[in-house]
This record gives C-alpha cells, structure tokens and sequence, in this order.
C-alpha cells in the first residue's frame, strides 16, 4: 500500500466514523488486500477442513467493524489492530458454537509464530477457546500485553508493526511478547487436556 493509499484509508475512516453515506463501500477495495492477508494468516492455525474460510472470515470481520458505532477510527493501523481482535472474536465464536454441537473438547491451534516457539523447540498443540481464557485473563492483568499478542499470534505482525500499531517501542513489543508468552503457556499448562 503506498502512502498516498494510506492517508486515503485513514481519511475514509474517519468519514466512516462521521456516518458518511458510502464510505465503507470506498473503503472496501483499498483494504481487502491487507485484510485477507491477516485471515489468511488467522485461517493458518485452524484445522484442516474449517467451515469457516478467509474470505468468509475477513467479510465478517470487516461488516463488524464499519457496523460499529463510535468506532473513533485513529488510522488505518488502529483499524488493522481493530480488525484482528475482531477476526480473533469471530473464530473462538464459531469454535464455542462447534464446541457446544459436537462436544468434541474444542478446536485444538498450534501457539506458534516466529517467537511462539516452547523453550524446547516444539510447538505447543491447544484449544483455541482456553487460549481465548488466557488471554482475556492477561487483558486484565495487563491489557497492553494482550493486545501484542492479538497483533503478533492472530494478526501476524512482525514487532516493528506491532510497535507502530501501538505507538510504543520495538523493544517494548518484545519485552511484552516474551512476558505474555510466559503467562499464556503457565495458564494453558494449568487447563486439563479434555477441557
């Protein structure tokens, strides 16, 4: 995206913000490259088989976002950071609701990304409705911290990306990165297998 396209994206929100008539139908094009890169990215850790697609997924995420009222859209990096909580949401949603058919113990993910790596090299399999507990008990701990981690693991933001979505530094990033890994696997060693 060049900047040009930035600054139009930024401005588009923020008329979307004001309740313009068709905003959301201009913004649509300028942001459904991006938009699909991160579901394609969120899609990556589902199970093979998902009934839920990428596209399925970004077109969800982006009517639950220009929906929203009194957004407050900053830019369009608080936007993307908006809209990967929002996919995150539609994902344990759609595993809650497959939980609660099949009873089958849930959606089991892989925590992984270039840093989510367990100190012992292998990939830490778990259920994606217990890392959502975890991670909503993080938020409550420390929200910042919470949100790198919707930015790194289901956005798939690199720490220089993250930084300026957030408005901190890359060292910040990763100190919150390493603190909130920690966190998320003591919570998800603590949760039985079958739950």
């Amino acid at each position: 995206m060049t900047d040009q396209d930035a600054h139009r994206v930024t401005r588009l929100l923020q008329e979307l913000d004001e309740g313009q008539p068709g905003a959301a139908d201009r913004l649509a094009p300028l942001v459904y490259e991006e938009l699909h890169v991160l579901a394609v990215h969120a899609m990556r850790r589902e199970h093979e088989g998902h009934t839920l697609q990428p596209t399925a997924l970004l077109h969800e995420a982006f009517f639950r976002l220009v929906g929203q009222q009194d957004a407050a859209w900053q830019n369009r990096s608080h936007f993307y950071g908006i809209a990967a909580s929002a996919m995150r949401r539609i994902l344990v949603d759609h595993a809650r609701r497959r939980r609660a058919v099949k009873r089958d113990g849930g959606i089991r993910v892989t925590l992984e990304d270039h840093a989510a790596v367990s100190e012992a090299g292998s990939e830490q399999a778990l259920d994606v409705i217990a890392l959502d507990d975890a991670l909503r008990r993080l938020g409550e701990l420390d929200p910042r911290q919470a949100h790198v981690v919707e930015l790194r693991f289901f956005a798939g933001l690199e720490v220089e990306e993250t930084a300026r979505v957030l408005g901190i530094s890359p060292a910040t990033v990763k100190r919150d990165w390493t603190f909130a890994r920690a966190f998320l696997r003591r919570e998800l060693d603590a949760v039985p297998p079958d739950v």
